[in-house]
């Protein structure tokens, strides 16, 4: 039993004077004190052997740990990170076990536990991710049911400034519907030409890309103001998974032919490379037969859409089967009695929620699909 609530090492003296006074047996000082026989015998030992100060309360770290790692070769570890500070607890070990096979090393995460508790470890900053694109790819059966677009790698022309090729192309047909040379790959500057490839060869169903800038953001859907407003037009925007671009692989190719004949070596300065470009356009879609085409050229497969480019931009209408809610200009909706942030860049738009399960309210943008409320936790988780 536990002792009474008052400071415990006066209770174990006056449990000793006590027991010196021999006015008390073993059984008496249990009751009286509220511990076991046992318990009032090992104070008593204690008592006996170290005297009062026997009584405090002992440390209960082992005295011996068999299995810590020795100074002697901790040290030896710290200087390797000391030697090679971008080295990490694997390299580390693996290199000492190279270097001096005769001695066993401790494992990585041991070293890097030291490591740790050292400060040799700078913890990396946690980056956002682009959510995951979640909807099945559409077939390329046809013309303009399937864009590319995508920045090939900038380079430098003579003058020393950078140029970023923005390259759009028909997946179907590969037909190559405008490269253009930018100074840098933003929003305003892709727009304008994005526009200008609409009027000149009307809509697309979708437009595969991959998640970085001005493709793809940070927030619910990986919406862009670029992407927002594709889906605005009637265009789906398709994300390719990170690392893989060979799910974009017919664009990709196409960039290895316009690097080799463009930038190999650059122009003197952005407008003498746009001329690079436009040749390169015209020689790609009109004179070169292709061979997944079966030597045709890609001008003799294309056709333009039939989904003309809008005078006007209509508001996101929604079945009635879907709750509708306005975006603030915080980029937060009410719904449930909750503040739920969807984007700043929806500010303004209408978005809908339709009930898909007892737990969960799926939102969308659109036909584009932003996350699951759930009803539970009271947040916006990612689409599964």
């Amino acid at each position: 039993m536990p002792w009474k609530e008052t400071d415990t090492m006066k209770e174990r003296h006056l449990l000793i004077s006590d027991y010196l006074s021999n006015n008390y047996t073993i059984s008496d000082l249990s009751e009286i004190y509220g511990i076991s026989r046992k318990t009032v015998y090992k104070w008593i030992e204690r008592y006996k052997l170290e005297g009062f100060d026997g009584l405090s309360d002992r440390s209960r770290c082992p005295r011996n740990i068999p299995h810590r790692t020795d100074q002697a070769r901790l040290d030896i570890c710290v200087d390797v990170k000391a030697q090679h500070p971008s080295w990490g607890p694997r390299k580390i070990v693996r290199y000492l076990e190279s270097t001096k096979p005769e001695t066993q090393w401790p494992a990585p995460s041991t070293v890097g536990y030291w490591f740790n508790k050292f400060g040799l470890v700078i913890p990396q900053r946690k980056r956002r991710r682009v959510s995951p694109y979640t909807q099945p790819f559409k077939n390329c059966n046809d013309s303009n049911s399937v864009w590319s677009a995508d920045f090939k790698g900038q380079f430098k022309t003579k003058d020393g400034k950078y140029c970023y090729p923005l390259t759009i192309s028909d997946n179907y047909s590969r037909y190559l519907l405008e490269c253009r040379g930018l100074h840098h790959p933003n929003y305003k500057g892709c727009r304008r030409w994005f526009e200008w490839t609409f009027r000149k060869y009307g809509l697309p169903e979708a437009i595969r890309t991959d998640n970085g800038t001005p493709f793809a953001g940070l927030g619910k859907g990986g919406l862009s103001r670029l992407s927002i407003w594709w889906i605005k037009l009637g265009i789906v925007p398709e994300r390719i998974e990170k690392g893989k671009p060979q799910q974009n692989g017919r664009h990709e190719r196409m960039h290895r032919t316009l690097k080799d004949a463009t930038a190999n070596p650059a122009s003197k300065d952005l407008m003498s490379q746009q001329v690079c470009f436009e040749n390169f356009v015209r020689e790609y879609n009109e004179l070169r037969p292709h061979e997944a085409l079966k030597d045709k050229t890609p001008a003799s497969v294309y056709s333009k859409s039939k989904r003309s480019y809008p005078h006007r931009i209509l508001k996101m209408e929604y079945d009635s089967d879907y709750i509708v809610r306005s975006v603030r200009h915080n980029g937060e909706i009410k719904f449930k009695g909750n503040l739920l942030f969807v984007s700043e860049l929806l500010a303004k738009d209408r978005i809908g929620l339709k009930q898909v399960s007892e737990q969960y309210y799926e939102l969308v943008f659109g036909f584009h699909p932003l996350g699951r409320f759930n009803i539970r936790t009271g947040r916006i988780e990612p689409m599964q």
